[in-house]
């Protein structure tokens, strides 16, 4: 018979791809560290990349010191298109005229971002990956379901415009 293995508790960060679930690199840590306790501070969606602390065996207690932490997000933000998840990934359902497009001028989009900061009241997208009735609502939309969910109040410590790009269409 085979010794039990052991893996030594601890904090671990993962630099997790596009495509995965968090949920999935849970179930390959536990496969490669041959521990079922493993768990994550947070949940990111699976189109998004970054940081995943994970907590290994005993360490994962800590994690509640990790998930009230403040976050860093860089996006990349298409003016003037929607989608059918509110991301890059779904088909786009319209997209507003070049020359609409071309009348806002960057002290628009800069006016409109010092709304978002501070403590706001913020609508998640449809595509979040928060549960509804114990399922994703990121699966949900993309099965076909309609999902509203409510505001949250969240702070916004910091909006930075790092560069606009236009495009010869807008």
């Amino acid at each position: 018979m085979a010794s039990p293995s052991f893996t030594a508790p601890g904090i671990l960060l993962v630099d997790k791809s596009p495509g995965l679930t968090s949920h999935d690199v849970v179930s390959r840590l536990r496969r490669i560290l041959s521990t079922r306790r493993v768990g994550h501070a947070g949940t990111l969606d699976p189109m998004a990349t970054g940081l995943l602390v994970m907590g290994i065996n005993g360490a994962t207690r800590l994690l509640t010191f990790f998930v009230g932490l403040d976050k860093t997000y860089t996006a990349t933000i298409r003016l003037g298109e929607s989608t059918t998840t509110d991301d890059a990934e779904g088909e786009t359902l319209g997209r507003a005229p070049s020359e609409q497009l071309a009348r806002v001028a960057d002290t628009d989009i800069e006016s409109a971002v010092a709304t978002l900061t501070g403590d706001i009241m913020q609508v998640p997208s449809s595509v979040s990956a928060i549960k509804v009735g114990g399922k994703r609502a990121y699966a949900r939309v993309r099965q076909g379901e309609t999902v509203a969910l409510e505001p949250r109040p969240v702070t916004v410590s910091r909006f930075d415009i790092t560069g606009i790009h236009r495009t010869a269409d807008g």
